[in-house]
């Protein structure tokens, strides 16, 4: 057995391309121009057809701190009802955003529905 074919070399691994043929390409892809027509959200562009679908945003009705009147639905107990304290804004279920409120006759915190809640008078 020779030298050679005792010591095996490595098979050499093909390099990926990073010359200016690539550099060229994420040019190109970085430099293609927006519609004239596009809305822009949230710092990325949107073609129009796209944008018109969207659903538009809402926010919460109330706010962190405010004092609202509820109303319990028929399933739950009727004495809930009453003015509460809105303690943290939740996220929505589908339908209505949802609020954390608190009753200061109350040791607990209840999770309402905005069309639960209305503003104190």
């Amino acid at each position: 057995m020779n030298k050679r074919s005792a010591k095996r070399r490595p098979k050499a691994t093909p390099k990926v391309s990073r010359g200016p043929a690539r550099k060229a390409i994420s040019r190109r892809v970085a430099a293609k121009p927006e519609p004239k027509n596009a809305i822009k959200v949230a710092a990325i562009s949107v073609a129009p057809a796209v944008a018109a679908r969207s659903p538009i945003l809402r926010t919460h009705k109330f706010r962190v701190g405010q004092t609202v009147l509820y109303t319990s639905s028929p399933i739950s107990r009727p004495g809930a009802s009453g003015a509460y304290k809105v303690v943290r804004l939740l996220p929505s279920d589908g339908d209505d955003y949802q609020y954390r409120i608190k009753n200061s006759g109350e040791a607990f915190e209840r999770v309402a529905k905005e069309s639960q809640l209305d503003l104190e008078h």
